[in-house]
């Protein structure tokens, strides 16, 4: 007697279509923690803890507001910057743009050109 065996599609395979997502990778640490169950309150953004990080996705836009992860701290606002939140972060897909209170995530370039002064007009 012989047994099939099927492999299960694998949930991290390659999909090159438009997702109308933006996302980033943190350090499954105490400071990554705390990162994303600030930025899990958010109704378009879900979380994915894995072992060694933690996903964080989100549909259209997202904003990390840094005074509201430094109050999550526990810290002075201020504490949590742009220096602090790319020390925790590994990786990310969208267009971010930091500024000085927060840095945002655009799923869909053409929305954060006004950030970085795009003119989209047709020539």
């Amino acid at each position: 007697m012989t047994t099939a065996f099927t492999t299960a599609e694998s949930p991290f395979k390659s999909d090159s279509t438009a997702s109308n997502r933006c996302g980033f990778t943190l350090m499954n640490n105490q400071v990554g923690e705390v990162v994303a169950e600030v930025m899990g309150q958010n109704d378009n953004v879900t979380l994915m803890p894995l072992p060694s990080m933690i996903r964080v996705d989100a549909v259209g836009k997202m904003e990390v507001v840094y005074d509201e992860i430094s109050e999550a701290l526990g810290e002075e606002p201020g504490y949590f910057d742009a220096a602090e939140f790319e020390e925790n972060m590994s990786t990310h897909y969208g267009r971010m743009i930091h500024l000085d209170d927060r840095t945002i995530m655009f799923a869909n370039p053409e929305d954060a050109a006004e950030y970085l002064g795009f003119d989209l007009r047709a020539v």
